[in-house]
């Protein structure tokens, strides 16, 4: 039986997330003795049901084409892979010769394939591509996805903040996506370019804050501009690791829990603590995939690291993670760990990011173009 690669894709889509699959699978047509690569659609389930794309066929052109498309192209999944799961997919694999598997996506995603390099032992090559909005993922300048999501909520924090400036709601909160982090949340930062701006306060999961110390901040700022502009993380906690009384759903991984309707509740208790009017935006899911603002350095990463994930296969690699600047780091060092956005990069006021942050992302995500005002 011939050998095999195999691509699965785990976790939401990004904006950028084909440029990997495109990346790897151009990469492996250059490198002799490369194994013949394939791809599971629908992530672990098209494996099980050995409903595979054969990547090798594919044209090149099409392929150009899918490193500048968004989503995935191959489909995607979040089934729970338990024991019983890990065997199927090896049962899977072994059955169509497969010696390497590249498995991209987030750090749930990246927990399951060092479980699978484990179960597998020197029987599989298991390597990841990495991929998330949260950029959560240790050992990277960023995760692919990120710089993207960045850009798309940049942008609307911009807009809602001129939607605010022009007819003030007063108060608006802008919830964001990025789970427990407050890496996207904090992006927003870049709408900002003169003192009167949006977003007017930022909160971080990483610094949780009371009510009594929201209203204060949201009153504050009514005294100065008559409105105010709130960004939030949808994994935002009070000080009792509360999320302010919003109703809340199954974590994708099953364990923890995410609020569903954060920016709303905070919007209403906001309303009934300083009596003015308050609403909520979510853009939610439709940041994630948004190809129109999709950072072009982002894309570039995430191409880099389907190559650089081909050429560590054919040097043998195995149980690691590319990283898209010619270096890998360790499943097992980075499986179950979170990147949280750092302290050092939050104001002592706790409402907002300091500039050595928004430095450091503008590059990433490129031009955020001022309005202009009379």
């Amino acid at each position: 039986m011939n050998e095999t690669a195999v691509l699965i894709h785990g976790g939401g889509p990004t904006a950028v997330w084909n440029a990997s699959l495109a990346g790897l699978a151009l990469e492996a047509r250059r490198l002799p003795g490369f194994p013949r690569l394939m791809a599971a659609r629908g992530g672990f389930s098209g494996l099980w049901a050995r409903e595979w794309i054969n990547l090798s066929e594919v044209p090149q052109t099409r392929l150009d084409e899918l490193a500048n498309g968004s989503g995935s192209a191959i489909g995607s999944s979040r089934d729970n892979i338990d024991d019983a799961a890990l065997a199927k997919a090896l049962e899977a694999l072994s059955a169509h010769g497969a010696r390497v598997v590249f498995i991209s996506g987030g750090n749930g995603t990246m927990r399951t394939a060092h479980r699978l390099q484990e179960a597998a032992g020197a029987s599989l090559q298991v390597i990841g591509i990495p991929k998330t909005i949260d950029n959560d993922i240790p050992g990277l300048p960023w995760t692919p996805g990120y710089g993207s999501v960045a850009r798309f909520f940049a942008h609307a924090a911009r807009d809602a903040g001129e939607d605010n400036r022009s007819l003030p709601s007063p108060v608006m909160v802008l919830e964001t996506l990025g789970r427990d982090t407050g890496w996207v949340t904090a992006s927003t930062a870049l709408a900002r370019h003169g003192a009167t701006d949006a977003p007017h306060l930022i909160y971080l999961p990483e610094q949780p804050v009371s009510l009594q110390t929201v209203c204060s901040d949201v009153d504050e700022v009514l005294s100065r501009l008559g409105r105010c502009v709130i960004t939030v993380c949808e994994g935002m906690k009070d000080e009792r690791g509360e999320p302010f009384g919003a109703e809340l759903q199954r974590d994708r991984d099953g364990g923890g829990r995410l609020a569903s309707t954060l920016g709303h509740s905070l919007a209403a208790l906001i309303q009934r603590n300083l009596t003015v009017r308050a609403r909520s935006e979510r853009p939610g899911l439709v940041g994630r995939s948004f190809a129109a603002l999709a950072s072009e350095k982002d894309r570039a990463l995430s191409l880099e690291c389907g190559k650089e994930a081909a050429r560590a296969a054919a040097a043998g690699r195995s149980g690691i993670l590319v990283t898209g600047q010619n270096g890998w780091v360790p499943l097992a060092e980075i499986s179950g760990k979170l990147r949280q956005f750092p302290q050092h990069w939050i104001a002592d006021s706790g409402h907002d990011v300091l500039p050595a942050f928004v430095e450091w992302l503008s590059p990433i995500v490129g031009e955020v173009r001022e309005h202009p005002h009379l």
